[in-house]
């Protein structure tokens, strides 16, 4: 649920820009956070006309007295059972600040909400009861804004009325809350005694608390700054979907940070794709003149055809994300099962999901009790520092350099388990184990690219002994070698002789056999150069295996040609001995081959002549991105 709540004003008498920030307001069940968020919203006269007016009502039909936090209860569950159970994101001003506030919840059983919610904000409000104090619950809380990289904290110790106002009480829970606090490296900016329900230091001091000096919430939240300008930092616009309209292909998301305008240089992570923006395109006028900033959802056309899907990252040229399938994270965990090292995870970091395995584990603590006691896996409501092995490279910046794409969420079984902060990233390498450090290319991709004129890739072509791959990728390897290019021939029977020379033919060998194929051939693409893979490959799995490895960098070719042609052709005599029983466990004969249903190209050799077909895949490597024009068209003219 995201319900807004409009500000009655919209801008400045003067129309100048007002300073927005970002705060989660926290606490432990029942502490009133709810209470205090309505009574923040009238006391900022940011309700709705007759909204106040029409629950009060409600209230009085149901025969239960008028609470302030049903303001937020738009969900009739929420009402029965009388704990928030989602986070709700409500808008109101104060003298100076546009304020959007997150209530996140704080039962146990909906912690793991609190982590989407806390992971937006720029600030917090941490409350606490005044007569229940400081609980384990308020310090994870503590800890896990603190996991967030959130610095800027005020706390405010509500239910005042049930201690009589008791300023010895007060002064009690503001030296344990900031000690705590201290202790995580965040200093509160404010430590607040208020009665929410009837608005004792909410927005004015009243004689209830004369004995307090400080600032109202309200002039507390109005002290707050955006803790970060956004469109200083460098661009990052996280794809969220692709769209064919007209004859344009647009690529929409929302800029999280940075900013951009038609003409600029870009490039598309993580594969590292160089492309120029065409046009900025909106809705319902388009296009969109002038640079666009951080905030501002947007599509965009590119100057040339390029793979584009959810989760790569634009960025500017020079100043792009690293590309990685290595992360360090701290993260807050909250599956019943403790996570342990091998275990495997589902990785959200912005529009990006990709399957992971936990390699290692560190400083895994309760920060309830803030015990120095490190474990070897992470308990429910615990903490940790992890690394992560990521099956795909995805793009991602740490915390510090980066917030909007520093943050991660974890799934498992499609439950969010736990999320916390990227720490560090390593830059272009793939996962290896702890005491192994990779050494990354002193080249660029991009360098790589302006000088073939082309993006790495895979090209991977598989069907049927005979069938034409390997004579297909010998004449795609000359003829893109002859325009400048350069390709790298991977047949599978020669590496068979070599490399793979240890592995059999059983399920798990030849699995194995198409693994280290995809691994060699994905270092090669990596490194700008197309990679040829000619391997029969005959199982589904297999094949699938090899793309998640190769990532966006993977093309398949489906070589189609009817079995009875590829065993009357029989180059390499297999056919023959396979029907003499002398050559066990040969794709081809029987119904071992499972051919692809998605493949980027299809060719049957019987129909059509080497040449023909070359030029084929040539068209769909220009079409796909793969290809340069200038490379293209210089190849379509031969």
């Amino acid at each position: 649920m995201n319900m807004i709540v409009s500000p009655t004003l919209s801008a400045t008498p003067n129309g100048t820009t007002r300073p927005q920030v970002r705060i989660v307001i926290v606490g432990h069940v029942d502490h009133g956070k709810s209470t205090l968020v309505g009574r923040l919203l009238h006391e900022t006269g940011s309700l709705p006309e007759g909204k106040l007016e029409m629950l009060k009502a409600v209230s009085a039909r149901r025969g239960m007295p008028f609470e302030w936090s049903f303001l937020l209860d738009a969900l009739q569950t929420e009402r029965d059972q009388g704990i928030t159970i989602d986070t709700t994101q409500i808008r109101f001003r104060t003298h100076s600040r546009d304020v959007v506030l997150i209530d996140a919840p704080g039962h146990a059983e909906f912690l793991r909400n609190m982590i989407t919610g806390a992971s937006q904000a720029d600030g917090a409000v941490l409350i606490i009861d005044a007569l229940e104090g400081v609980r384990d619950q308020t310090r994870r809380h503590g800890y896990l804004l603190h996991l967030l990289g959130i610095k800027q904290v005020a706390v405010v110790v509500n239910k005042m009325d049930r201690v009589d106002f008791g300023a010895a009480r007060f002064e009690e829970i503001a030296a344990e809350i900031t000690a705590h606090l201290t202790g995580l490296g965040v200093t509160p900016s404010a430590v607040i005694p208020i009665s929410a329900r009837d608005g004792d230091g909410v927005a004015a001091h009243t004689k209830n608390i004369a004995w307090y000096k400080g600032p109202t919430v309200v002039e507390a939240l109005d002290a707050l700054e955006p803790a970060r300008a956004l469109e200083q930092l460098a661009l990052r616009l996280p794809v969220q979907a692709i769209y064919k309209f007209d004859d344009r292909r647009i690529v929409a998301g929302r800029i999280e940070s940075g900013s951009l305008i038609a003409g600029d240089e870009i490039v598309i992570m993580p594969a590292g794709k160089i492309a120029k923006i065409r046009s900025v395109e909106s809705w319902p006028l388009t296009p969109v003149e002038g640079r666009q900033g951080a905030g501002r959802s947007v599509g965009i056309t590119l100057d040339r055809e390029l793979f584009v899907e959810r989760g790569d990252i634009i960025a500017h040229a020079g100043t792009s994300p690293r590309d990685t399938r290595r992360i360090r994270a701290r993260i807050f965990w909250l599956h019943d099962k403790p996570l342990a090292k091998g275990d495997s995870i589902l990785v959200r970091l912005g529009t990006r999901e990709a399957r992971a395995n936990v390699v290692a584990i560190e400083k895994a603590i309760d920060p309830g009790a803030l015990s120095n006691d490190e474990g070897k896996s992470i308990a429910r409501n615990h903490v940790g520092e992890i690394d992560i092995s990521l099956a795909q490279a995805i793009a991602a910046d740490p915390h510090d350099e980066n917030p909007r794409t520093g943050r991660l969420v974890i799934e498992v079984n499609g439950r969010i388990a736990g999320g916390g902060l990227v720490l560090s990233v390593d830059a272009g390498q793939r996962a290896a184990p702890i005491d192994i450090v990779p050494v990354e290319s002193a080249l660029r991709p991009d360098e790589r690219s302006a000088r073939y004129r082309h993006n790495g890739a895979v090209v991977w072509l598989t069907g049927l002994p005979g069938s034409g791959k390997s004579t297909l990728a010998r004449a795609l390897e000359r003829r893109l070698f002859t325009n400048g290019g350069s390709p790298i021939l991977l047949d599978g029977d020669t590496l068979r002789a070599g490399l793979n020379g240890d592995l059999g033919f059983s399920p798990q060998d030849r699995s194995e056999n198409i693994r280290r194929l995809a691994e060699v051939a994905t270092h090669l693409a990596r490194n700008g150069h197309i990679a040829i893979v000619a391997a029969v490959s005959p199982a589904t799995d297999d094949r699938a295996a090899a793309r998640r490895i190769a990532d966006s960098t993977f093309r398949e070719i489906y070589v189609s040609t009817p079995a009875e042609v590829c065993e009357s052709r029989d180059p390499k005599g297999h056919y023959a001995k396979a029907r003499a029983g002398s050559l066990k466990s040969f794709t081809g004969i029987g119904n071992d081959y499972q051919a692809p249903t998605e493949a980027e190209l299809v060719l049957d050799t019987s129909a059509r002549s080497v040449a023909e077909a070359t030029e084929e895949i040539e068209r769909m490597l220009a079409r796909t991105g793969v290809l340069f024009d200038e490379l293209a068209d210089l190849a379509a003219n031969i």
